[in-house]
């Protein structure tokens, strides 16, 4: 990268410090763990600090802890000047790391924006509930069947239906819980989540 020998030891030991990897540096890569792995590979491309840095889907296959450690080193690139191209299948992430999103579809640019604007695009909030018994679910559904497309999550125990009128959507939500003698542990007003949008945006790829 055109250091000299010191230059190059001493860049590699600040490196090796900011990232987090002093307990490993006297050990192969080749032992290193997925996310150790990726840390080095950013830290690589760091020792010539560049102005635009590329990176490909670097969470992929990282536990938690991991995947949140890749998003603090992007985080600490944007505040050193850095512009961070990052590519990525996890919406989450995209949430969270980016000012700008770009989403394709079919190798085609289909929208972008900054998350919120993208969220806008989907239309309405949701009003979310979780009902103290999960029996309870179908008759929630059946009750709100009037309210549009209704996702029930039976995993989470959740209901949940557009609210194009914020609270006032809330709060006839509660009337009618009250009706049919529902008791819910939990209810909210939410915005569309990107994978949400990605969904409303986007078609299927099918093979010919």
């Amino acid at each position: 990268r055109g250091l000299r020998r010191g230059e190059a030891r001493n860049r590699a030991d600040e490196l090796i410090s900011q990232f987090d990897m002093a307990h490993a540096a006297d050990r192969q890569v080749s032992s290193y763990s997925g996310g150790m792995r990726r840390r080095i590979d950013i830290a690589v491309s760091l020792v010539v600090q560049p102005k635009v840095l590329f990176l490909d889907e670097p969470t992929t296959g990282l536990d938690p802890r991991s995947r949140r450690d890749v998003w603090n080193l992007v985080s600490s690139m944007k505040a050193q000047g850095i512009t961070v191209l990052l590519t990525t299948q996890y919406l989450e992430e995209a949430d969270i790391l980016s000012d700008s999103i770009v989403i394709l579809n079919a190798g085609q640019i289909v929208a972008s924006g900054t998350a919120d604007e993208l969220k806008r695009q989907t239309g309405a909030s949701y009003c979310e509930m979780t009902p103290l018994n999960p029996d309870d679910l179908p008759r929630i559904a059946t009750v709100l069947s009037d309210f549009g497309e209704i996702e029930v999550d039976t995993d989470a125990t959740t209901v949940s239906v557009p609210a194009p009128r914020g609270v006032a959507t809330l709060t006839e939500v509660f009337r009618r819980m009250d009706e049919i003698d529902v008791e819910l542990i939990d209810i909210s007003l939410r915005r569309p989540s990107l994978d949400e949008v990605f969904l409303h945006l986007t078609t299927p790829v099918t093979s010919k």
